[in-house]
């Protein structure tokens, strides 16, 4: 039974590794032929670091024919060969993170014939198996997978006794580690996606970009900010490690949110606020929340929260937010600055593709970082028509300017 496993192993080893060499030589290859077609960035999306996967597969199969006993497989110690690369796996994390955007940027250019026709024509010439390009490029996010499944099955049948049991089995363990690595690296780079998308819905956005300190979101809600005596503002604020940010509904469209401000909360301390008469806002509050500075002690500003579960749930996040940033990050799972610049350039480009369908209509909500569009000075539905008659345009003009600037801060 062993030897069975171990030939199904190694047979697949080297169907697979054929099969990038198909990929690195019978696609990349004529593609890199071809720049008029094809320029760097598009390779990259399409096929992001096979080829370093392709030189360390080879690597490793040299290492696991040297471990394979031809004559008798059930012999064989290949457990340790697992162990000895267990570096070398992590390169499939980047190709597993950018196969969603490959397999977005294919299907684009699969749209038009002469593509369809370039990518067969690289097959034929190849003579690769009749399988689509797409088929290819997810090879390596099922081999990846599969791996741990496979050194299952081989420490069912490899005997306690055996020579290479304690291999297999470590082997195993990596093996479900790495996919767990690969798994938490996809979670986080997609979150740094969502992040990029969010910022670019936000309007009249300000400093520096959410990504430049954060990656994740931690919670987001409702609150009452009561920055000094008299200065109540209802906002919707969103928690990231790092920073607290405070948006505003729209007054238009209530599904906008304008940018207010946020805060440093590597700076501040969130402290429990009782209900009751607070001196330093000079009101009564309920399911607050005190933040001050932590140094310095200075008070910065008050929370309130609608409903004490509200406050609970806020408090918790909180608490999350700090242990998050005083965690170190493991080694590996940390997002690159480029791939954060890469997202937020993708999250304009798709808000710029989709608002161009829109019209003239919607310039009024388009995000006012972007210095190239100027919005208009009145409201969509206060638009006059070329064939209204000149009275009272005026005054229904001044109407509008007034009530936007008074819902402007």
């Amino acid at each position: 039974m062993r030897s069975t496993v171990i030939q199904e192993i190694m047979n697949v080893e080297r169907s697979y590794t054929k099969r990038l060499e198909d990929i690195c030589a019978g696609y990349i290859g004529h593609c890199r032929n071809h720049p008029n077609m094809f320029t760097e960035q598009q390779l990259k999306v399409l096929f992001s670091n096979v080829e370093e996967i392709f030189s360390f597969q080879r690597e490793f199969l040299r290492d696991l024919e040297l471990r394979y006993n031809q004559e008798e497989p059930h012999l064989s110690e290949i457990g340790s060969c697992f162990l000895l690369h267990r570096e070398g796996f992590a390169v499939y994390s980047e190709y597993c993170n950018s196969h969603q955007a490959a397999c977005a940027e294919l299907y684009r250019l699969i749209q038009q014939d002469h593509y369809k026709y370039f990518f067969e024509a690289c097959r034929l010439l190849q003579q690769m198996n009749d399988l689509s390009i797409d088929s290819f490029l997810i090879a390596p996010v099922q081999k990846i997978c599969k791996y741990p499944l496979q050194l299952e099955e081989l420490l069912k049948c490899t005997p306690k006794e055996h020579i290479d049991y304690t291999a297999v089995s470590e082997a195993c363990n990596l093996m479900r580690s790495v996919a767990i690595y690969i798994n938490e690296r996809k979670r986080r780079f997609e979150s740094v996606k969502s992040l990029a998308e969010w910022q670019v819905g936000v309007l009249r956005w300000q400093g520096s970009d959410v990504l430049d300190r954060s990656s994740e979101i931690i919670h987001s809600g409702p609150l009452i900010r009561i920055a000094r005596q008299g200065k109540i503002q209802q906002r919707v604020s969103f928690l990231f490690d790092h920073q607290l940010v405070f948006c505003k509904k729209d007054i238009f469209r209530r599904d906008f949110l304008l940018y207010r401000g946020r805060l440093d909360m590597d700076e501040i301390q969130v402290a429990d606020l009782p209900d009751g008469w607070n001196t330093e806002v000079g009101m009564e509050v309920r399911n607050a929340m005190r933040l001050h500075h932590t140094y310095t002690l200075e008070f910065v500003c008050v929370l309130c929260c609608r409903k004490l579960n509200d406050k609970l749930r806020w408090c918790e996040a909180f608490a999350r937010e700090k242990n998050m940033v005083n965690t170190p990050q493991e080694m590996g799972l940390e997002i690159s600055e480029e791939q954060r610049k890469q997202a937020l350039v993708n999250a304009r480009s798709a808000r710029n593709d989709k608002m161009r369908g829109f019209g003239h209509l919607h310039h009024n909500y388009w995000p006012m970082h972007q210095q190239n569009v100027v919005p208009p000075m009145i409201a969509p539905e206060e638009v006059l028509s070329g064939d209204e008659p000149t009275k009272g345009r005026s005054y229904r003009l001044l109407q509008t300017m007034t009530r936007c600037s008074f819902f402007r801060y």
